[in-house]
């Protein structure tokens, strides 16, 4: 029997983190899958996921690449190695716990229940819901996010998040090959076609808390990309037939 639900987590130096999350994923009352993405962490990541392995040798799996391929790189593989093992619920969830792992299951739900296409975990749909950022943070991304609904249209109230459920036909649909983002873009991207695509994408409210172990991977160049490549991926959506 196909297992259903798949959560990637891509990684790189997350030794802190990377059992617990792991641990905690697989106690929820929902089944899930993990699949780690690490790209030649130094620290070890790797060697604790193969440990855990041997615990899960059926429910964990591991891919290991060489070097820094970035963000947008690590989930288009993990989405390719989900679709070809026959998964139907495809989540992004990040290794820092910024991310709720309980709220994998409303994410689940939102897809599975409610017939949503796609589930975003959203820190602005009801309000602003982040702790343990610095407040220039906090505005940065929700402005970001003001940003990318002005120029793409999109209605989603948090266009940049990355805690998302993918139903199985989203990713066949979306040209994978064709993403040019890696970075903080690629999570824009991937919903500008999910809604170029017209898919009907649902919104789950969540709180965002800032990692407490472990370094973040945010940079001025990812941000950068995000600010030019919105307005790159507006111009080539003129270009293009988005039918499914």
């Amino acid at each position: 029997m196909t297992e259903e639900n798949l959560v990637i987590i891509p990684t790189y130096n997350e030794k802190e983190n990377i059992e617990a999350i792991i641990l905690k994923v697989f106690s929820l009352s929902v089944p899930f899958h993990v699949l780690i993405v690490d790209d030649g962490s130094p620290d070890g990541t790797g060697d604790i996921v193969k440990n855990l392995q041997l615990t899960y040798p059926n429910q964990l799996h591991l891919e290991e690449r060489k070097g820094k391929l970035g963000l947008g790189t690590a989930y288009i593989h993990g989405f390719k190695w989900a679709l070809n093992r026959g998964y139907q619920f495809v989540f992004e969830m990040d290794a820092d716990f910024s991310h709720n792992p309980d709220d994998l299951v409303r994410l689940y739900d939102s897809c599975k229940k409610d017939g949503n296409d796609m589930s975003i975990g959203s820190r602005y749909i009801s309000g602003v819901n982040v702790v343990n950022w610095p407040i220039g943070r906090v505005l940065m991304s929700y402005f970001a996010g003001v940003y990318v609904r002005f120029l793409t249209r999109m209605p989603f109230m948090d266009p940049t998040g990355g805690f998302v459920c993918y139903t199985r036909k989203v990713l066949e649909t979306i040209p994978l090959d064709k993403i040019t983002f890696v970075g903080y873009a690629f999570q824009i991207e991937m919903k500008f076609n999910a809604y170029l695509y017209k898919f009907k994408v649902h919104e789950v409210p969540i709180i965002f808390t800032d990692r407490t172990k472990g370094t973040s991977k945010m940079s001025s160049g990812i941000f950068k990309e995000a600010i030019f490549g919105v307005v790159i991926m507006k111009i080539w959506s003129w270009f293009k037939k988005f039918e499914r």
